[in-house]
């Protein structure tokens, strides 16, 4: 069973996007770290590894997907707060990101996104625990 989790981005200009996530809060093993790569640490088992776009072309033999027309992912992330999920755009926005959608509440849930430098989508959510502990059926639990 995975324990954890490496999600690989291309990015056009890595200081500039270890620049923003940064400003997000977010910070980065240098073991990992280079000219071509960093590792994104965002919990104890969740990692984005931002390489450069050449350096990415080297793990695939398929075309980076354009962001200006079309959507490869969507990553999204927990919060602890609807506050937090505000916070959290709010940072990016200020940080250079964009917002694509407005904010999603559906009474037991609410979440919001942004679209960050290199036009990957990422968002995060916030869940009522109490809901969560009522063990809804999947189909009612999807946005």
């Amino acid at each position: 069973m995975a324990t954890q989790i490496f999600v690989n981005l291309p990015v056009k200009d890595l200081t500039k996007s270890i620049e923003f996530f940064t400003r997000l809060g977010y910070t980065f093993n240098p073991q990992f770290t280079d000219e071509k790569a960093t590792c994104m640490i965002i919990s104890e088992s969740i990692y984005v590894m931002l390489l450069v776009e050449e350096f990415f072309k080297s793990f695939t033999k398929k075309e980076i997907a354009d962001t200006a027309k079309c959507a490869e992912a969507i990553i999204c992330l927990s919060s602890n707060s609807r506050e937090a999920v505000d916070e959290w755009v709010s940072n990016a926005v200020a940080a250079g990101a964009t917002t694509p959608n407005e904010p999603q509440d559906h009474g037991f849930m609410y979440g919001h996104g942004f679209q960050d430098l290199d036009g990957h989508l990422w968002e995060t959510m916030y869940m009522d625990p109490s809901y969560i502990q009522q063990e809804q059926p999947a189909s009612e639990v999807s946005a």
